[in-house]
């Protein structure tokens, strides 16, 4: 994924009054509850912006990582990541020396946290309580995008754009205990945490490989029909449902376990990433042309879109708080494009110096 500068949104994902009592009435689990939460947004929840905040600073930014408190938000801003706390709304630290960084991944049991710097084809291990700096290591393949910590064989996993492979690490020492090729360049990728990653394939014809966990290896290959250049991706454990978020305004629904696509969604325009909201039954897409797209689960294999937000452009990535409901997402102020060149023939339009900003959003 394509690091990217700018500002901040914060999209509270609120219930109304009649949404609350819905689910506390609802006795039954799993869908009762879900059934309960349609019919009371079905009545007309709206989506707004409810305040802005600029915070400053200038950079790239990529993926955003939140702890499982929902108190640090972890922004990979191209050369560094800043930390930022949800409640002030502040940048409460820094850390340094990632160059071209992608990811954040956390293992908050061990106090650890490890940055893909896609530049310097390495990991850097954080100490979560200082952030300071501990370690970096090297991987086996280039330009690592996506990464993630498997708890359960102490595992870091790369994604490698570049040389379209994925490298494996030792957490504790950080030797590379495998590479393997994938078909295409691995986007986003989810753990279901019972021994598979998932992991979307930006190819044109958009495809997804699970991961075997124990042995270190591609299990399988699927297609996604309709999806081309498939990139964000989120995970309904409890369903064994995976979102994929592609070109086309499109999100592919399909099932974790046999990799037949049970759904597809329309979608705003120019997605990245995907989050799924266990508690609430929502699935969400933020889209670079300046929306977010709220989809609502009323059944496993049945999806409707639930409203959608008008963010700003290029708010193409988040992070999902599931406790509070709250989406994080990043973008920026941009003013025009440079001159076209031969070498680049389309370029990047400009962004507007100390453009940085939280938004906050939230359901009527």
């Amino acid at each position: 994924m394509a690091i990217r500068s700018g500002a901040f949104v914060r999209a509270f994902i609120g219930r109304s009054a009649a949404l609350a009592g819905a689910l506390a009435a609802a006795t039954a689990c799993g869908w009762g509850a879900s059934a309960a939460f349609a019919a009371a947004s079905a009545g007309g929840a709206h989506w707004t912006i409810l305040d802005s905040v600029r915070l400053g600073g200038a950079g790239g930014w990529d993926y955003l990582s939140l702890d499982a408190a929902g108190k640090r938000l972890f922004i990979s801003r191209g050369d560094h990541v800043d930390v930022l706390d949800t409640a002030s709304r502040q940048v409460i630290g820094s850390i340094p020396n990632t160059a071209g960084v992608h990811g954040i991944a956390l293992d908050e049991a061990g106090h650890r946290g490890f940055t893909s710097n896609g530049r310097a084809d390495t990991v850097t291990v954080v100490d979560l309580d200082t952030l300071k700096p501990t370690a970096e290591w090297k991987v086996s393949g280039h330009n690592p995008d996506a990464i993630v910590y498997e708890p359960a064989h102490r595992h870091v996993f790369t994604f490698n754009g570049r040389s379209k492979d994925v490298s494996v690490l030792d957490a504790g020492s950080g030797a590379v205990v495998a590479t393997f090729a994938v078909p295409d360049k691995p986007e986003f990728a989810a753990d279901d945490g019972a021994g598979h990653i998932y992991l979307n394939i930006e190819s044109e014809q958009g495809q997804m490989v699970v991961i075997d966990t124990a042995k270190l290896a591609v299990s399988a290959t699927w297609s996604l029909p309709g999806c081309s250049s498939p990139s964000g991706l989120a995970l309904d454990k409890a369903n064994r449902r995976l979102f994929s978020v592609c070109d086309g305004g499109v999100m592919a629904v399909t099932d974790a376990d046999t990799g037949r696509q049970v759904a597809r969604v329309k979608i705003g325009e120019g997605p990245d990433a995907a989050a799924y909201d266990p508690q609430r039954h929502l699935v969400f897409s933020s889209n670079g042309a300046g929306t977010l797209t709220i989809v609502r689960q009323e059944s496993k294999d049945k999806y409707q879109v639930l409203d959608t937000l008008k963010t700003r452009r290029g708010a193409r990535t988040m992070a999902l708080d599931p406790a509070s409901g709250r989406v994080y997402l990043v973008t920026a102020d941009f003013g025009p494009p440079p001159a076209p060149t031969v070498e680049q023939p389309h370029p990047r339009p400009t962004i507007l110096a100390d453009s940085f900003t939280l938004l906050v959003a939230g359901a009527h």
